[in-house]
């Protein structure tokens, strides 16, 4: 299959994405499938659709290039104003099916999605109505309760509230605060007093104007993947130094994960449930992510969804997948027939 591998984009999940695409795109072509990695923002300009699928491409040099671009996407976002860049759509037109490894805004929140819809362009992954919906985490709490998925308490507050207090949201500590439409924990801060409840809605403000203040659920951490209606099995994530933010989920190393999680039978299944569940009322029929806390007394909740899950050597996904002996070249085949049965 010709496929193109979509990364990189504008997003402050930016490097996540080049190295997911990176390790998906190596992966499909030790298959034999024509693949290519290729970046939403500054494409790949000059190159014809026939010459960029025939013949070698170095995953690598791509992923580099990527990389050394990082540092102007502020200065060209400035200048053009426009996704996607140079030749993405032309390429994208001549490939079997795109590959989604972007993550966080301008592509895992659906606006990519609904412009290769209006293409005809097949891609992986929830659809564009699902994946605006799933970015959105006060929506997914609201969705959460109406499906009957156990969620925390959270209210949504903008840059304009002049909130100040926790007790103004009738709220107590500890607190949650995390930009509304986020991921990979960006800006997510955990508080315990006022003064750090402010400066968290400072630095989530400065990244977008909503924030989702959420009580705090003290417990086990655990993920669990939905892949095409039926639910993997679950992972527990243990950080060996605070909470599962952005360094503990990508630096090696960082955290402990148990796959399948050392958990009664009951629980896991309940947990299991609850994400068919969640992937049900947010109308993913693909493959999507849950993460879950849970109390001592088994009391559990459903936090949020990832549509566009991590593909890196310590993501989640692949350990469930591995799990149930489905190495990752065979996963990122999974994800692609899923999507195009879809």
């Amino acid at each position: 299959m010709k496929i193109v591998v979509l990364a990189a984009g504008t997003s402050t999940e930016r490097e996540v994405s080049i190295v997911s695409g990176t390790q998906v795109c190596k992966a499909l072509r030790s298959r034999g499938h024509q693949a290519i990695l290729l970046d939403l923002f500054f494409g790949w300009p000059g190159v014809s659709a026939p010459d960029a699928f025939c013949g070698d491409f170095d995953v690598e040099a791509a992923a580099a290039k990527m990389r050394l671009q990082t540092a102007q996407v502020a200065a060209e976002q400035e200048r053009r104003r426009a996704l996607p860049g140079p030749n993405v759509l032309e390429l994208c037109s001549e490939a079997d099916i795109v590959f989604m490894t972007l993550h966080g805004a301008n592509g895992e929140d659906g606006r990519m999605q609904a412009l290769l819809d209006l293409y005809g362009i097949r891609y992986t992954g929830p659809d564009y109505l699902s994946s605006a919906l799933a970015m959105d985490k006060e929506r997914t709490k609201q969705l959460f309760r109406i499906a009957g998925v156990p969620t925390p308490k959270g209210i949504l507050v903008t840059v304009h509230s002049g909130i100040r207090t926790a007790a103004e949201l009738g709220m107590q500590f500890p607190l949650v605060v995390k930009p509304c439409r986020g991921g990979s924990s960006v800006g997510v801060s955990i508080v315990y007093n006022d003064e750090e409840f402010r400066e968290a809605l400072r630095c989530s403000f400065a990244l977008e104007p909503t924030a989702l203040v959420e009580e705090y659920i003290r417990g086990r951490e655990f993920s669990v993947a939905v892949v095409a209606g039926e639910a993997y099995p679950v992972i527990e994530i243990a950080p060996k130094q605070g909470f599962y933010d952005y360094k503990n989920k990508y630096e090696a190393g960082s955290t402990v994960e148990t796959c399948p999680a050392d958990l009664p039978p009951a629980i896991t299944e309940q947990m299991q449930k609850y994400s068919v569940m969640a992937a049900d009322v947010l109308g993913i029929r693909t493959y999507v992510r849950f993460d879950f806390m849970m109390r001592e007394n088994g009391e559990m909740f459903c936090l949020e969804a990832n549509t566009l899950p991590g593909m890196t050597p310590t993501s989640l996904v692949p350990q469930e997948a591995a799990a149930i002996g489905m190495d990752f070249p065979t996963l990122c085949e999974r994800l692609i027939e899923v999507s195009l049965n879809d």
